[in-house]
């Protein structure tokens, strides 16, 4: 595995430092490639689990014969799982490397999707969405981990603007993959399929992703030296700032995710079909931004400056569209709220991964720990988020718009409050 030494050449994550020669120069492009696309796969798990099953709500409320409140808390379910979950797996994988609990995590993932296939009630679906998001969460942590274990700086986000490529694909194609199933079979089909999935990437990450923290690297302590570090990482304002803004960021990206299938499907009574390629739509914008992020500002302009002006459309963004769904312009259709959604999904491109690179750069030392802050935060913050879009029932879309608007500006004053971007990078290292 490829790991960034700029002064010293490449290092393999077994600690074997290439020679120089040219095979030894394409074997490790080919290992960092593939360290890449299973990193890929493990960031596209959560997006999968999501938004597989998006245009399957509406069937779902119907099958189960529960409201649409009710069939939305199976998201939440799953979201909350994934947040808890990084708590222990960040600290686990500090202590016991990568590469063990998260085949445990990948493990269990699959036995429980495959239970929510056969779920009889809302209520079984949703204990066993919480246990799926509870052990998808190794995935998204270790991913996070691995990264900090092999990368540092600007090659750092690069490589996160580089994940978001490939696992930016999941949104374009998994609400795709869900609509296509619906056609024939119900919904449990879509469970039936992350199965499968859960299954292939079990092999890969057993085949091909070595452990990547050296033993001398390991933290010794149990729970109380896990709980301390991260009351350490808690209590660096900078750190928090970015953990605050990335999380209430993907509570907006959530708002949306949530409330999409209703908005689109029965409020503007367009087809899962449709909602799967408007939903694909949004998704290449923010992937699109993200490799704009990566491959053209990351170097010529602060990470601090991208992340900023992202926040501040999805701002505006979440300003127009509470004034569509309000009223304000009369009455709208479609395609104006579907421009104003394609906008703020994008400009998540620029918001996600400056705002983990930022984090990650001040935790060498907990990148476990600090991974699973960010992660737990973020997913916590969704997880309230996701009922809330639906408290005014499936007539309108206002709360949806209330809820993206509110968090939007917390993150930008959490931003702007507590990282300071303005004092410059000297007076913000990591302590």
């Amino acid at each position: 595995m490829e790991q960034s030494m700029p002064e010293s050449g490449q290092t393999t994550a077994q600690g074997h430092i290439s020679t120089g020669s040219p095979t030894d120069g394409v074997a490790a492009r080919r290992a960092g490639l593939l360290v890449t696309l299973v990193l890929g796969g493990l960031t596209a798990l959560p997006p999968l689990s999501m938004d597989m099953y998006l245009p399957a709500l509406p069937e779902v409320t119907e099958a189960l014969r529960s409201p649409a409140a009710t069939i939305q808390l199976t998201l939440t379910a799953c979201l909350t799982g994934m947040a808890l979950g990084q708590l222990v797996v960040g600290p686990m994988s500090d202590r016991w490397g990568r590469r063990r609990p998260l085949l445990i995590g990948m493990i269990v993932y699959v036995a429980a999707t495959a239970v929510c296939a056969l779920a009889p009630s809302a209520e079984l679906l949703i204990g066993f969405r919480l246990l799926q998001g509870l052990a998808g969460a190794a995935g998204i942590v270790i991913a996070r981990a691995v990264v900090r274990d092999l990368y540092d700086g600007v090659e750092m986000a690069r490589f996160f603007s580089t994940l978001m490529l490939i696992s930016g694909v999941a949104p374009i194609i998994a609400p795709l993959i869900g609509g296509q199933i619906l056609r024939i079979a119900d919904w449990r089909g879509v469970f039936h399929v992350l199965t499968l999935i859960g299954v292939l990437l079990t092999l890969v990450v057993w085949r091909f992703l070595g452990e990547t923290l050296p033993p001398e690297r390991r933290h010794e302590g149990g729970v109380g030296e896990a709980l301390r570090t991260m009351r350490g990482l808690l209590a660096d304002r900078v750190f928090t700032g970015y953990m605050l803004s990335g999380g209430l960021a993907f509570a907006v990206l959530f708002a949306y995710i949530s409330a999409s299938p209703f908005v689109v499907q029965e409020i503007y009574g367009a087809s899962p079909q449709t909602f799967s390629l408007l939903f694909g739509l949004n998704s290449i914008g923010l992937v699109a931004v993200g490799q704009v992020n990566g491959k053209l500002l990351v170097g010529r302009v602060s990470l601090d400056k991208a992340l900023g002006w992202g926040l501040c459309v999805i701002l505006l963004a979440s300003v127009a569209l509470l004034l569509m769904t309000s009223g304000v312009f009369g009455e709208v259709g479609l395609v104006p709220i579907a421009a104003g959604l394609f906008v703020l999904m994008s400009a998540m491109g620029l918001a996600m991964p400056n705002t983990n690179a930022q984090a990650l750069m001040r935790t060498p030392h907990a990148a476990g720990s600090a991974s699973a802050l960010l992660g737990t935060s973020s997913f916590l913050i969704g997880a309230v988020a996701s009922p809330l879009v639906g408290i005014a029932g499936e007539a309108t879309a206002v709360p949806m718009a209330v809820v993206q608007l509110v968090c939007a500006t917390a993150a930008l004053t959490c931003f702007l409050g507590l990282c300071r971007p303005w004092r410059g990078r000297e007076q913000r290292k990591a302590v």
